[in-house]
């Protein structure tokens, strides 16, 4: 058995392999991994500004004056993560909406949830941006996807071979007979 005649998956396979492989196929369709970098980039920008860190007896509050703009920063980075999930079509608007907040965050909130909420705020602005949907494979001809854009869990086709009762005479024999200057018509 090769990996070409092996089954990719079997078709009743468990519970929480058929999840794993629908959140995959899910995943792979949209900006995942920036928009989750936003979600995460937000909590910091958001959190800091509220806490009251404890150090030994000491009670140290974070508070600015801005703790309002902190926590708009930081709602709307985690609601721009889930708009990216959930409308790829705006992809690039949540890119940049994510950078500029993840910018101006750094004199509002913090320095940005001390570099926490900014650095991965950039990023995930990167990604949002950079991101494109898979396109769907091209098709030759004969209706068959080449080789080197076929995925894994594909089969290959079958090409079926004319009989040799089928075939296409020979040339000689399909092509008209030749006309002899000389001969009167």
């Amino acid at each position: 058995m090769s990996s070409a005649t092996a089954e990719s998956w079997p078709e009743e396979a468990p519970a929480h392999v058929r999840a794993r492989m629908n959140f995959r196929a899910w995943r792979r369709t949209r900006p995942f991994w920036g928009g989750l970098l936003a979600m995460f980039a937000g909590v910091p920008i958001l959190y800091f500004p509220y806490a009251h860190l404890s150090l030994g007896g000491l009670t140290v509050s974070m508070a600015t004056t801005a703790g309002a703009g902190s926590l708009i920063i930081g709602l709307l980075m985690i609601a721009l993560g889930l708009t990216a999930w959930f409308q790829p079509l705006v992809r690039v608007f949540c890119g940049v909406a994510t950078t500029i907040l993840s910018l101006i965050s750094i004199p509002v909130s913090n320095l940005g949830g001390f570099g926490l909420g900014v650095t991965p705020g950039l990023i995930a602005g990167g990604l949002l941006v950079a991101w494109t949907p898979l396109k769907p494979p091209a098709e030759d001809a004969a209706g068959e996807v080449p080789a080197a854009e076929r995925t894994a869990h594909e089969e290959p086709v079958a090409h079926e071979v004319p009989a040799a009762s089928e075939a296409q005479p020979p040339a000689h024999a399909a092509a008209p007979a030749a006309v002899d200057p000389e001969e009167p018509r």
